[in-house]
C-alpha cells in the first residue's frame, strides 16, 4: 500500500463542489490559442499563520498531553532562528523562480513517486446513469455514442473553445482540460513519467477498444480528418467483437500491479518489438473503451456493482484484464448497462472529467436511439476510407506469464478487501439545505463527521479537497473538515436531553467553520500544501526531515480516516474510490435538488469499518440534522 506522502493522501482528488469548487457559468469566456488567462501565482502563506491554524486542526485529535508536546515542537520550528524560517525562505525563493512553486513537486510527490497500485488506491471510478441493454446492438450503439460524444468534446479542446470555469468572479486555470485526452502514465522502476501525446506535433487519431482482453486500434478519423459518425463506429465495434469471441491472455492486468513491479515487467515486455509497438499504440490513443460482459459476482445493488466494476473491474475473474489502467480516460460499457469510466489521476482533477461526462450525456440525450435515424439526422457526413480495426498483438514469454499470474494474485487481494455501498439518499437534497441559508457542501461534510462520531465515538481526521485553480497551474489544497466546532456539534447531536436550540446552534457553528476553512483553502491559505512544501524543501536541500513531521500531532491529523469529495453532475452519476487509509472510509457524493447520491467504501480487513454501517449512520445523521434545523426554524417563527 502506498505510504502517506504528507497528509495521508495517496492521490489528490479535487472534484467540483458548490461554492468551494469551480462551476461553469454562462456566458463563458472562451480559451484562445496563445492567450492563457493572466492568473496570479499560488501564494506562499505566512509561516506563523500556517502553524497557528495547524495547531487548531490538531487539537480535536490528540490528548492534552500530546497537544502540549506538539505545541512545543511547533514553537521551536517557527522560532526566528528555527528550521521553519530557513525553509520558509527557500519556498519564497522558489516562488520567485517558478510560475507555481508547488506544481512540479506536487505531480511527483502526489502521483509519480507513489509506488502503490493505481487500482483501488488511486484511480477513481465515475458511474454514468445506468442503462438497460437488451441486445449487443444496444451495448455497441451506446458505446459508439460515448465515442462520438467524446470526439465532439475534443473539437472544443482542439479549437480552444472550452468554456472557462469560474469560481465566483475568478477565472480559473484551464490547463488540465488539455491534458486528459491522448495522455498516459508510463511506469518506471522508482518513479513514473507521464506523456501528453495529444499535445505533440503529430497527435493521435485513434482510440483503443478492449474486448475479452484483446486490444484493437480503431482510427476514428477518415479521409480529410472527418470523424466517424455513430453508425460507422458501431460497425467498427461490431468488427472488434466478432474477432475477439474468446478471452485471451490478460496483459492489461499487469497495469494493476505495484508500480515498481509493473515498472520492471514493463521494461521486459517492451524488449519484444511486437509488444513495444502494441504498447505504444495503447499509450498514444486518444482514450480507451472497454466492452465488458455482464457484472461478475453481483452484490444485489446495481449501483454498487457498477461502482466496483469501474474501480477494479471485479478482478481477474471479471474484467480487470480488459483494461489499461495507465490511460487517463478509460470508458467502460457493460453488456447489461453498467457504464462509466475509470481515470488515472495524475494530469487532472475532477472538473475536466465531470465536464466531459456532462457533454457526453448531452450528446447521447440528443441522439436518436435508432442508428439509421441517427445517421440521417447527423449533420456531419460520414467519414470515407475507413480502415479495419487493427488487432494489437502481444508475444507473452513464460517469464511474463508468471508476472501476469503474480498480478492476478495481488489484485485478488485488493478486490477482496474493498467493499462499497452506493445509494441515493432521498430524505432531502441541496434545495432544502439552501432554504435554511446553509452551505450544502458544509452541511453534508458535517453529516459525514457526525456519522463517523456516531459509529466510533471519537472524531476522525477528515480530508476534503479544494481547488486552487484561481492560480496558474493550481491543483488542490486540503480542507480539514474535522474541527473543534465539528466535534462539539457531534457531541451535542448525540446528547438526547440537550435542548434543540443548543443542537441547532452547534450545527450552524460547525457549518460556518467549515465554510470559512474552505474559503481560505481555495485561496491558497490552507495548511497542508504549505507544510508539504516546507518538508520537500528540507529534503531537496539534503536536510533532515524536521521533527514536526514525525510528531504524533502531525501523524494523527494527517491520517485521514475520512476521504471525501463532492462531485456534482447534471445527471444521476456519482464518483467512487477506495479509502485513503486501511482503517478509513471513502465517501463521494453528488448533491441533487431532492436527494444525494453517495458512494461509500471501506476495507474488509479493518474490523472497525463497514460501508453499510456507515450508510446507516450517515442517513440517520442527515435526518437528525434536518429535524433539528426544521424544529429550530419553527420555534423562531413562533
Amino acid at each position: 500500500m502506498r505510504q502517506p506522502i504528507q497528509n495521508g493522501l495517496r492521490c489528490s482528488r479535487v472534484l467540483r463542489s458548490g461554492s468551494v469548487f469551480p462551476s461553469l457559468v454562462m456566458p463563458p469566456r472562451l480559451l484562445h490559442q496563445g492567450d492563457p488567462p493572466a492568473l496570479p501565482q499560488l501564494p506562499v502563506p505566512q509561516l506563523q499563520e500556517t502553524l497557528q491554524k495547524y495547531l487548531k486542526t490538531v487539537k480535536p485529535l490528540v490528548t492534552e498531553e500530546e497537544y502540549m508536546v506538539t505545541e512545543e515542537i511547533v514553537k521551536k520550528f517557527g522560532n526566528i532562528d528555527g528550521i521553519g524560517q530557513k525553509l520558509q525562505q527557500k519556498l519564497e525563493e522558489r516562488k520567485k523562480n517558478t510560475e507555481n512553486w508547488l506544481s512540479d513537486w506536487w505531480i511527483n510527490a502526489a502521483y509519480l513517486d507513489c509506488r502503490g497500485p493505481l487500482v483501488v488506491w488511486s484511480s477513481p471510478g465515475l458511474v454514468f446513469p445506468l442503462q438497460e441493454f437488451k441486445t449487443l446492438d444496444d451495448q455497441l450503439n451506446y458505446a459508439a455514442k460515448v465515442i462520438a460524444g467524446t470526439l465532439d468534446y475534443k473539437i472544443m479542446v482542439d479549437e480552444k473553445t472550452v468554456p472557462v470555469d469560474r469560481m465566483g468572479k475568478d477565472i480559473l486555470d484551464m490547463s488540465q482540460y488539455f491534458k486528459i485526452l491522448g495522455t498516459c502514465r508510463i511506469p518506471g522502476v522508482t518513479r513514473d513519467t507521464i506523456r501528453f501525446y495529444g499535445q505533440e506535433a503529430d497527435p493521435p487519431k485513434h482510440i483503443v477498444v478492449a474486448h475479452n482482453n484483446h486490444f484493437f486500434k480503431i482510427d476514428v478519423y477518415g479521409k480529410h480528418g472527418k470523424p466517424l459518425n455513430v453508425r460507422q463506429l458501431v460497425h467498427q465495434l461490431r468488427n472488434v467483437v466478432e474477432r475477439s469471441t474468446h478471452p485471451t491472455v490478460p496483459v492489461g492486468i499487469l497495469t494493476t500491479q505495484n508500480r515498481n513491479v509493473w515498472g520492471k515487467a514493463y521494461k521486459q515486455l517492451r524488449k519484444d518489438k511486437v509488444n513495444k509497438a502494441s504498447i505504444e499504440e495503447i499509450q498514444r490513443c486518444i482514450f480507451l473503451v472497454s466492452l465488458d460482459g455482464p457484472i461478475v459476482n453481483p452484490t444485489g445493488n446495481i449501483m454498487t456493482d457498477a461502482a466496483l466494476n469501474c474501480v477494479h473491474g471485479n478482478g481477474p475473474q471479471g474484467y480487470a484484464g480488459n483494461r489499461w489502467y495507465d490511460k487517463t480516460i478509460q470508458f467502460i460499457v457493460g453488456k447489461k448497462g453498467a457504464v462509466g469510466l475509470t481515470y488515472e489521476h495524475t494530469p487532472a482533477e475532477g472538473p475536466p472529467i465531470a465536464n466531459l461526462m456532462d457533454h457526453i450525456m448531452d450528446f447521447i440525450g440528443q441522439s436518436p436511439k435508432d442508428e439509421l435515424v441517427a445517421e440521417q439526422q447527423d449533420p456531419r457526413p460520414p467519414a470515407v476510407e475507413l480502415s479495419r480495426p487493427q488487432r494489437l498483438m502481444f508475444n507473452i514469454s513464460s517469464e511474463m506469464k508468471q508476472e501476469i499470474e503474480d498480478a492476478k494474485i495481488a489484485l485478488e487481494s485488493l478486490v477482496g478487501d474493498l467493499e462499497m455501498t452506493c445509494f441515493k439518499f432521498t430524505g432531502f437534497g441541496k434545495n432544502f439545505i439552501k432554504s435554511q441559508k446553509l452551505s450544502p457542501d458544509s452541511f453534508l461534510q458535517m453529516a459525514i463527521q457526525l456519522a463517523f462520531f456516531r459509529i466510533h465515538q471519537e472524531p476522525g481526521a477528515h480530508y476534503e479537497s479544494a481547488s486552487t485553480r484561481k492560480y496558474i497551474y493550481g491543483r488542490t489544497e486540503t480542507i480539514r473538515s474535522c474541527s473543534q466546532e465539528s466535534v462539539a456539534f457531534a457531541q451535542a447531536m448525540l446528547k438526547p436531553d440537550l435542548p434543540n436550540a443548543e443542537k441547532a446552534k452547534a450545527l450552524r457553528a460547525a457549518v460556518e467553520e467549515h465554510k470559512n476553512y474552505s474559503k481560505r483553502a481555495v485561496s491558497g491559505y490552507g495548511i497542508d500544501r504549505h507544510l508539504l512544501g516546507l518538508k520537500l524543501a528540507a529534503i531537496e536541500a539534503g536536510m533532515d526531515v524536521p521533527k514536526l513531521f514525525m510528531d504524533v500531532g502531525y501523524l494523527r491529523s494527517s491520517h485521514m480516516r475520512l476521504s471525501t469529495s463532492q462531485v456534482p453532475a447534471r445527471c444521476e452519476a456519482f464518483m467512487c474510490y477506495g479509502p485513503l487509509v486501511p482503517d478509513g472510509y471513502g465517501c463521494c457524493y453528488n448533491p441533487r435538488g431532492d436527494g444525494v447520491f453517495f458512494g461509500v467504501s471501506a476495507f474488509n480487513s479493518s474490523p472497525e469499518t463497514d460501508s453499510a454501517t456507515f450508510r446507516e449512520a450517515l442517513e440517520q445523521s442527515l435526518m437528525d440534522m434536518h429535524d433539528v434545523i426544521v424544529k429550530d426554524g419553527l420555534k423562531a417563527k413562533l
